[in-house]
């Protein structure tokens, strides 16, 4: 099983649309592991974005992610880092194929919803930037066996 940590990003939290995209990964049989209601702080986004804090867009991308709260979470799953990348979309709304979540909801480049590990490094070091190993609550559901093979 591989995990990946998401962020439902201020646009979603402000514009009510939690529900629907946690809904489709539930639908898509990805676990969630962890979640949880959060305050990003200048600290923790420059900890997030660490490879972009000297670009001239930081300054905005600081100023986005800190402007409400949002929502955390890790998904754990078979190939769960390309599913979700997949399900989201382009980064860019407007370049996102219907069906994809961004492609449904989002228009814009900034704007655009949700923040997926991009990789497996990627996934353990933000994992542990916003859940401690406690907060992470791995299961099988009962509903498992009738969601895939045995041998999947």
């Amino acid at each position: 099983m591989e995990r990946s940590l998401i962020l439902l990003k201020p646009d979603c939290v402000q514009r009510r649309l939690i529900g629907n995209i946690i809904a489709r990964f539930e639908a898509k049989a990805i676990n969630i592991v962890g979640l949880k209601l959060i305050q990003v702080t200048p600290e923790l986004s420059k900890q997030h974005y660490a490879e972009h804090v000297e670009k001239p867009f930081y300054p905005g991308l600081e100023e986005f992610i800190t402007g409400a709260p949002v929502v955390a979470i890790v998904l754990e799953g078979l190939e769960v880092i390309r599913v979700v990348r997949e399900m989201l979309g382009a980064t860019n709304g407007l370049q996102a194929a219907p069906g994809t979540i961004r492609g449904d909801y989002s228009s814009s480049r900034q704007m655009n919803l949700v923040h997926a590990s991009d990789g497996t490094e990627a996934a353990t070091r933000e994992i542990a930037l916003y859940f401690n190993d406690n907060e992470i609550c791995g299961y099988t559901p009962c509903l498992t066996p009738w969601m895939r093979a045995g041998d999947e």
